[in-house]
């Protein structure tokens, strides 16, 4: 166990890299099962306590397996059950909707019996012509034995389809009657309550029935059998209502089981996410070791920066209690140590866009350094807007106000890359309100900060200068550009070119910089055909570049 404390704090606490290696672990499945078991039922992480005696692995394993078995045991209970209750509620809404269906059916053959009844008794003059109407309906009754009705619920996003799909199956010779469901009903597969449609499709033949059974099994629709006797309609009812009454009785205990359960699971829960963490840092990095020639210990290879090793040893021996000192060597690597800079979280965005593009080799010089001017310079030069530039600054002081917040938050991507180049925002807001003053522009409108301008037409009459030129009246503007060039004839082949050169210039400068650096890094390491050829190319290129599109 001791062992295990010094190898974790070695992982942790330091900065050590080792090679690459691979490792199963089942216990984070399950952690991760239990969390989203906890959120899915709505319950709150208790905080962890103050103190918690300590367990090993296998006592974790055995307690998350225990535990899994209960959940998945109550889970599915749970969901037999909740089956149970939504067919029977949607039963019961069957059997109300389908009753009126029915009742009125029965209604309108009674009241052409009494209809018929009474032209009989009424009119004795015409006694042939009621005796042919009486037999008519006798007829019409005899028939109509025939017609028999499937019943049943159906979604609501489905019933338009579904009608019209009976009506092609039966030719038209079927009545279809819906009703919207008084409740809505817990989708399984969704876990959303979904509004149904309860319907009643009156037809006649076995063909027919045969059918209507496929295209309702096709759609998703659930039939119950609904009795004509009214009486037999009751008592199924009153049935179906006790039977809800001791599931709705079943389910909240469940819950209340199933919430105890998953409390009890959250207790410990954040102690055990800490646990397997430290287990897997141990056993992340004894993949990492070999053995000894003699067998009897392991020894690790790897790479520490000099400021990080007293403090890592000296908190992996008090951590570990071990009686023996740690063993310590530096040994001579054949391979190139790795890269590693120091940034902070104002350095780090930068070093982050650098290392996009490649990280630098061990002891070469670090290009982000320089990268934190140039690069948001280089987009205020662009930008060159102090309006649009203030509306960034106040963006970029909002996400660095709540960095403490934000930071210990689950961000989406989007939101994370702003987060995390809050700083690169802030020097690019600034640098956008410098130049924006330079070019005079405030979301593309020219200001007179200092008066009006230094220059005005000969003539008093003249108003746009084409005829007669202007002369200087004063000094010229002390910062920035004047506003009469905004206007002005001239103004695009000015301002574009001052703004499309300077930019260029910069670019160009910046390329020129990167080559510089490249140039002191083969020096460093004695490379005379990286100067040779790949420096003085380079240079010469660029710089002739630079000199044709200036000139």
């Amino acid at each position: 166990m001791e062992g295990r404390k010094l190898v974790a704090v070695v992982k942790i606490s330091t900065l050590i890299q080792f090679p690459k290696h691979c490792y199963t672990f089942k216990e984070r499945r399950l952690l991760r099962y239990f969390k989203d078991q906890i959120h899915k039922a709505g319950l709150l992480l208790p905080p962890l306590p103050a103190s918690q005696p300590d367990i090993e692995l296998e006592e974790i394993e055995i307690q998350l397996a225990e535990h899994e078995h209960e959940l998945i045991e109550m889970n599915a209970n749970s969901e037999k059950l909740q089956q149970s209750y939504n067919e029977l509620l949607e039963f019961k809404m069957v059997l109300q909707k389908a009753s009126g269906f029915l009742v009125s059916s029965s209604s309108h053959t009674t009241d052409r019996e009494i209809e018929l009844d009474e032209n009989v008794y009424s009119n004795d003059n015409h006694a042939d012509t009621a005796s042919l109407l009486e037999q008519e309906m006798r007829s019409e009754q005899s028939n109509q034995s025939g017609v028999r009705f499937i019943s049943g619920i159906i979604c609501k996003s489905k019933v338009l389809q579904f009608e019209r799909m009976l009506f092609r199956a039966t030719r038209g010779n079927m009545l279809f009657n819906q009703a919207v469901a008084d409740y809505e009903v817990l989708d399984p597969s969704s876990n959303e309550m979904v509004e149904r449609i309860v319907f009643v499709v009156f037809f006649s033949g076995e063909q027919a029935r045969t059918k209507i059974l496929k295209i309702c099994e096709a759609f998703g629709a659930n039939c119950y059998p609904v009795p004509e006797d009214a009486s037999k309609r009751r008592q199924i009812t009153q049935e179906i209502l006790s039977r809800l009454s001791e599931l709705e009785t079943t389910l909240d205990a469940g819950m209340r089981h199933r919430d105890k359960a998953l409390t009890s699971i959250g207790y410990h829960l954040t102690k055990w996410i800490n646990m397997v963490k430290t287990q897997k840092a141990v056993y992340d990095t004894l993949n990492m070791l070999n053995f000894d020639v003699t067998k009897k210990c392991l020894v690790g290879e790897g790479w520490c920066p000099i400021f990080a090793k007293t403090k890592a040893l000296q908190r992996a021996t008090f951590d570990s209690s071990s009686l023996v000192g740690i063993i310590f060597h530096v040994m001579d690597a054949v391979e190139p140590p790795p890269t590693y800079f120091r940034t902070n979280r104002f350095t780090n965005s930068f070093q982050e866009i650098v290392d996009a593009h490649g990280v630098s080799k061990y002891q070469e010089a670090n290009p982000a350094v320089y990268t934190i001017v140039t690069f948001p310079f280089l987009f205020a030069v662009m930008f060159g807007d102090w309006g649009h530039g203030i509306c960034l600054l106040l963006g970029a002081l909002v996400l660095i106000a709540r960095e403490n917040k934000l930071s210990s938050q689950k961000l989406g991507s989007f939101m994370e890359m702003l987060f995390g180049g809050r700083y690169v925002f802030l020097l690019m807001s600034i640098f956008s309100i410098y130049c924006g003053l330079i070019y005079n522009e405030f979301f593309s409108v020219p200001f007179h900060i200092f008066g009006d301008s230094a220059y005005k037409c000969r003539d008093a009459t003249c108003s746009n200068a084409q005829t007669v030129a202007l002369i200087k009246y004063k000094d010229p503007y002390p910062f920035g550009v004047d506003p009469s060039w905004r206007g002005s004839r001239s103004e695009l082949p000015f301002l574009n070119s001052m703004k499309m050169k300077m930019s260029i210039l910069l670019g160009v400068t910046q390329m020129n910089l990167g080559i510089i650096i490249s140039y002191f890094n083969a020096r460093f390491f004695s490379n005379s055909l990286n100067i040779k050829y790949q420096f003085v190319p380079q240079i010469i290129f660029s710089t002739a570049s630079l000199d044709t599109f200036l000139f």
